[in-house]
């Protein structure tokens, strides 16, 4: 089966979008009521790709848009990741 999330992102998507027909709403909104819980999934594994939280610490420490604060504590988790 595709990932789950993306299944609920796309019966979402097609309830909100103006330009489909009224049965495929329905058909959307009885998938996620029955397979879906309502379309709440749950999509957290648990733990963070390490690289991931790396590279969005790097991006923060590196836009001059962010708070001195912001940066330094960026900059502090990066270290204590040896990144």
């Amino acid at each position: 089966m595709s990932n789950p999330g993306n299944i609920v992102g796309g019966h979402k998507a097609n309830l909100n979008n103006p330009n489909t027909s009224e049965e495929s709403k329905q058909h959307s909104k009885e998938v996620l009521d029955q397979e879906f819980n309502g379309g709440n999934v749950d999509t957290s594994s648990g733990e963070k790709n390490p690289n991931n939280v790396a590279g969005g610490l790097k991006a923060t420490v590196n836009n001059p848009q962010v708070s001195k604060e912001a940066k330094d504590s960026a900059q502090e988790r990066l270290n204590e990741m040896g990144k």
